[in-house]
């Protein structure tokens, strides 16, 4: 069973009794458009991440931009397996979230970003599914494709009661990390990266 978010529409992970949350799986997956025998269009390379908050006041980012992977036995408490650039690979790309430490995070902003190819959201179809132990699989279909703003803020999984967190469909555009930044108060300082 899975539970698909309206834009705005905010859930909660469940968990069981006194047990702490378990593992958290966020997974994007995205098309890459078919290749034609005369004609072969550049695919789309799509990059998972997010901004974090720590109640310790302790905030940046995991992305594969910068290699800032994150670690799961320590803060932040969330990392990036890896870098799927073609699109190709069946498990997509996934960020994943230690339960055990959901008393120490604040807030965790999932967001994707076209690092190349066209900003075609429509062409990409992306999803991200969130996936706890004890919890139907929340899914966010990224179903707003007007937009030519190469980076998209997905979710935001806020803390509840340290034991769990919500999860909102977000899916707003933005030109870039700074603007979407700016526009959840998260006060980064930027600057370019590779990968």
């Amino acid at each position: 069973m899975a539970v698909e978010l309206r834009k705005g529409q905010k859930v909660s992970l469940e968990k069981k009794g006194a047990a702490p949350l378990g593992e958290i799986l966020i997974n994007l997956n995205w098309s890459q458009p078919k290749k034609g025998l005369f004609f072969k269009r550049a695919g789309i390379d799509l990059d998972l991440g997010c901004l974090f908050e720590l109640k310790n006041g302790a905030k940046g980012c995991v992305q594969a931009l910068g290699n800032a992977f994150g670690a799961l036995d320590q803060p932040p408490f969330i990392a990036l397996d890896g870098d799927d650039r073609t699109g190709e690979a069946t498990g997509g790309e996934n960020l994943r979230v230690n339960g055990l430490h959901v008393a120490d995070i604040k807030r965790i902003l999932v967001y994707t970003f076209i690092y190349e190819g066209a900003a075609n959201w429509q062409q990409a179809d992306g999803i991200v599914t969130v996936k706890c132990p004890g919890s139907e699989d929340i899914i966010v279909r990224m179903d707003e494709y007007g937009s030519k703003l190469g980076m998209c803020a997905i979710a935001l999984l806020e803390n509840q009661n340290n034991e769990t967190f919500s999860v909102e469909k977000i899916v707003r555009f933005f030109k870039s990390h700074p603007d979407m930044d700016a526009a959840f108060g998260w006060g980064l300082r930027w600057v370019a990266g590779s990968k």
